[in-house]
C-alpha cells in the first residue's frame, strides 16, 4: 500500500505544503479508506497545521472504525451514519446501532446522511426515510448533523424544514450555488468546502463560497477523494488542506490567518471543545 510523506512509497503522494499560520480542522475525511496508517496521516496533518480530524462513517463497519479511531487517537473525532447510497432496505436495528454508537463522547456528529440523486444505488424512499431518522437521532443525541447532498438540494432543504433541523447542521462538500449558500446562511447551516472548489470548472462553487458568511464556513478533504489543485488526481489526505484554505482565502478576499481562525472557531462550535 502507498504511504504518506515520509513513508516507504511516498512518491505517490504530493509533498507536504507550507504549514498554515493558524491550526484548522479537517471537518470530513475517511480514515478507513486511506492507504496511509492513521498514525502517519495524523503526523503529516499536524505538520501542515491541521490539528484535528473528523473521520466519517458511511455504514456500520466504517462507523465502528470511526468510533474506535476517535477513542484511540486524541486528534480524531468521529461521525456515525448510514450513507444515503447504503440505505436500501435499511432496518430499524441498524439505525438503533448508529444511535448507540453516538453515545460515545468522541462521536461529535451524525453523518454522513442525506440524499443522493446523482446515483441510483438506493431507492429515493429508502434514502428519505433514513435521512429523516438520522435527523431525529442527531436531535435526540445533541450531535451535529453532517449532510451528503448530491444533486438533491431542494429535497434536502425541504426535509430539514419538515423535520426541524438540529441545532448544528453541516453541508459536507458543499455543492450548491450562491443562492443556495444564501438560503443556508439564513438558516444558520454551516457550509464545508472541499478541494473541488479549486477545480477550474467550479466557478459556481466559488460564487457560493463568496456568498457564505465567514462564521458559517468549514474546510474538509473528503479524503481520499477530491484532491485540490495543483495535485488533482493524486491521493488526498488531511495534510493537503493548506492548498484548499489558501485558495479559499483568495476567493473570499480575506487574510489567510483570519480565515484559519474562523475555520478553527467554527469547527469547535460545531463539533465541540477538544
Amino acid at each position: 500500500m502507498s504511504r504518506g510523506p515520509g513513508g516507504e512509497a511516498s512518491r505517490s503522494f504530493p509533498p507536504l505544503p507550507e504549514r498554515l499560520p493558524v491550526d484548522v480542522f479537517d471537518s470530513h475525511c475517511h480514515l478507513d479508506m486511506a492507504d496511509t496508517p492513521v498514525t502517519e496521516a495524523l503526523a503529516s496533518a499536524r505538520a501542515a497545521g491541521i490539528a484535528r480530524i473528523v473521520t466519517i462513517g458511511c455504514d456500520l463497519p466504517s462507523s465502528r472504525f470511526a468510533v474506535d479511531a476517535a477513542g484511540e487517537y486524541q486528534d480524531v473525532y468521529a461521525a456515525v451514519a448510514i450513507h444515503p447510497n447504503e440505505t436500501t432496505g435499511v432496518e430499524d436495528a441498524v439505525l438503533h446501532d448508529i444511535e448507540a454508537m453516538a453515545a460515545h463522547p468522541k462521536v461529535r456528529a451524525i453523518g454522513e446522511t442525506g440524499l443522493d440523486h446523482y446515483r441510483d444505488w438506493a431507492p429515493v424512499d429508502d434514502q428519505q426515510r433514513s435521512f429523516r431518522a438520522h435527523i431525529e437521532i442527531a436531535k435526540r443525541t445533541g450531535k451535529a448533523l453532517v449532510i451528503h447532498d448530491r444533486e438533491a438540494h431542494d429535497d434536502v432543504l425541504r426535509i430539514l424544514q419538515e423535520e426541524g433541523a438540529p441545532e448544528r447542521v453541516v453541508f459536507h462538500c458543499f455543492s450548491g450555488d450562491a443562492e443556495m449558500a444564501k438560503v443556508c446562511a439564513d438558516r444558520g447551516y454551516v457550509m464545508s468546502f472541499a478541494g473541488n472548489v479549486t477545480f477550474k470548472n467550479a466557478e459556481p462553487l466559488r460564487e457560493a463560497l463568496r456568498a457564505a458568511p465567514l462564521e458559517l464556513v468549514l474546510v474538509e478533504t473528503d479524503a481520499p477523494f477530491l484532491t485540490p489543485l495543483p495535485h488533482r488526481g493524486k491521493p488526498n489526505a488531511s495534510y493537503l488542506i493548506p492548498h484548499t484554505v489558501r485558495f479559499m482565502a483568495e476567493v473570499k478576499g480575506v487574510d489567510l490567518a483570519e480565515l484559519c481562525s474562523a475555520i478553527a472557531a467554527n469547527g469547535e462550535r460545531v463539533f465541540g471543545a477538544w
